[in-house]
């Protein structure tokens, strides 16, 4: 740690590595093709492994333990305040009801690959619960339940990169599906048939770059984003704490809710939610929230692969890679099959688990790029929704693959 180029206590230095990699990664993936279909996310996080592992920057620091500890906590509220509940039922209730399914098929390939291989990875209840809120709601959550269950920095190393991975062969195979003749002939596709007939209007720009377009923005939006947040963070610590300190742990059932109700980003999802339906004049009018929350999410891309030690990652990422792949499976299988029972469109099938898998902006990405436009709203509202509801089913199935352990 000490024979790096930067020595770790040098934090101003690592913080502009931190903050530079994460705008760089941004920048490319806006920019280029090719990083577009990489992500940000994942350039993000190589880049910082390659610095590591070249002994450029130090594998752990002071400056990275400021991320989990400030950054990470103020990138969920921020990410939350269009989180209206009403709104989300009301102008997404059918895409809804599929996203809720395809969480479901989530949750059965947590269960099974748990089951498959908790005797191979010790510590497989903390990558479950990663996994769980990561494949419901999205990298947020990924986040949360990694501090939840305290999962050692080469393991969430590990999870990302065998995460990752499988998510760009998935998002290869999402994209596909709509050209496929079974598929096309199994499933309703109206959106498909439109932009076939109509066709769209998409050169010269990214997904990314579509997604994240210009928008108006004050000294007042920023000022209300960032002071809520903080707000936010402190109030559900100290409820949490209150939570922690007055329920028992003298037996499963007490401790399990101890568990749920001491965790302060369950607390700190369920009051944004509530804040942002019960007062969405105030919290869904605040501009730049959501893209300041991604910006410091790409700070945490950044900082998870500085200690990803490679020898590590080949020797563990290959079963984590079967794990994520099983849920993956489960829920393509019961999307799919449930889509089609219920008779939902195809396009609504694949939003839907992309939502779950990769979280809104991928979805959205997704909408945008196919020409999707009437179902860009609706998915980033279920999706945004998957932000809280994937916090609870994380903890639900670590708690739960703990006690089986």
């Amino acid at each position: 740690m000490n024979n790096t180029l930067i020595s770790p206590d040098n934090t101003w230095i690592l913080w502009a590595i931190l903050t530079g990699w994460a705008a760089i990664s941004i920048w490319l993936e806006q920019k280029y093709k090719w990083a577009s279909k990489v992500t940000g996310a994942i350039i993000a996080l190589i880049g910082a492994m390659v610095l590591a592992n070249l002994n450029v920057i130090p594998t752990s620091a002071p400056a990275y333990d400021q991320v989990w500890t400030y950054v990470v906590p103020l990138a969920i509220p921020l990410l939350l305040f269009k989180a209206d509940v009403r709104k989300i039922w009301k102008e997404s209730g059918r895409v809804l009801i599929i996203f809720l399914i395809s969480a479901i098929g989530t949750m059965i390939g947590s269960f099974v690959g748990f089951i498959l291989l908790k005797n191979a990875v010790p510590d497989l209840y903390r990558v479950g619960a990663m996994m769980t809120g990561s494949y419901i709601g999205g990298g947020v959550n990924f986040v949360a339940m990694a501090q939840s269950f305290e999962a050692p920095g080469e393991l969430v190393s590990a999870a990302v990169v065998s995460d990752n991975l499988l998510m760009a062969l998935y998002f290869f195979v999402l994209i596909a599906i709509p050209s496929m003749a079974f598929f096309r002939k199994a499933y309703k596709h109206p959106h498909v048939d439109e932009v076939e007939k109509h066709g769209i209007n998409e050169k010269g720009k990214t997904l990314a770059a579509s997604y994240w377009g210009r928008k108006e923005i004050s000294l007042k939006d920023i000022a209300f984003a960032a002071g809520s947040a903080f707000a936010i963070v402190a109030v559900s610590g100290e409820i949490a704490k209150f939570f922690g300190a007055v329920i028992p742990t003298t037996n499963k059932l007490s401790e399990f809710f101890n568990i749920l109700l001491g965790n302060k980003y369950l607390i700190m999802t369920t009051l944004t939610m509530l804040l942002a339906t019960f007062i969405p004049q105030f919290f869904g009018n605040i501009r730049g929230a959501q893209e300041i929350g991604t910006f410091l999410i790409y700070i945490f891309f950044v900082v998870i692969g500085v200690p990803a030690s490679i020898p590590l990652i080949i020797q563990k990422s290959p079963l984590l890679l079967v794990f994520c792949a099983i849920m993956v499976f489960f829920n393509m299988v019961v999307t799919l099959g449930f889509g089609k029972l219920f008779k939902f469109d195809l396009e609504e099938i694949l939003l839907a688990s992309n939502a779950n898998i990769g979280g809104p902006t991928t979805a959205a990405a997704m909408a945008i790029a196919k020409g999707w436009t009437k179902l860009i709203i609706p998915i980033l509202l279920v999706g945004t929704l998957g932000y809280v509801i994937g916090n609870y089913f994380g903890i639900f199935m670590g708690t739960l693959f703990q006690g089986m352990m």
